[in-house]
């Protein structure tokens, strides 16, 4: 069973929900709910750009940055719903159809995605499917429509 969210929730500096919680909009799009890291790069994260769980820690201490450098297991962690700065919360998306703000390093309609050889924000087309983590599917791969598929 899911709570319903507002994946457009205004971000926050203390979390409103336990991090790692997941949540279902109206439309039946799946988020989780995580901490932003700027990292080395001290970039914000912007709307409609991927993040990646941060550094070695991966999934298990909830915390994200779209700099793909910072982020050493090159696990994908979902698709960036409200502009984030460093050390803020929010819900990212972690299943269902998505358009991305940044296109895809490279691919076509239907390929599987990974960070792995992508630029910051975005995705790549997995080529070595039993090592690269694949998170996504291209949808519209010329329009930055994916199908997103990121762990819980």
């Amino acid at each position: 069973m899911y709570i319903i969210i507002d994946p457009s929730e205004a971000v926050s500096t203390t979390p409103k929900y336990q991090p790692g919680q997941v949540g279902m909009d109206v439309d039946g799009k799946i988020y989780k709910y995580l901490q932003y890291v700027e990292g080395t790069a001290a970039v914000d994260g912007v709307v409609g750009e991927v993040a990646y769980y941060y550094e070695d820690s991966g999934p298990i201490d909830f915390k994200v940055s779209s700099d793909l450098s910072d982020c050493t297991g090159e696990v994908g962690a979902g698709v960036i719903q409200v502009t984030m700065s460093d050390l803020e919360y929010a819900w990212l998306q972690i299943k269902g159809p998505a358009t991305l703000s940044i296109a895809l390093t490279a691919g076509a309609d239907g390929d599987s995605l990974t960070p792995t050889g992508a630029g910051d924000g975005t995705l790549d087309v997995a080529t070595a499917a039993h090592t690269d983590h694949i998170c996504a599917q291209a949808i519209d791969a010329s329009a930055k429509i994916i199908c997103c598929d990121f762990p819980f």
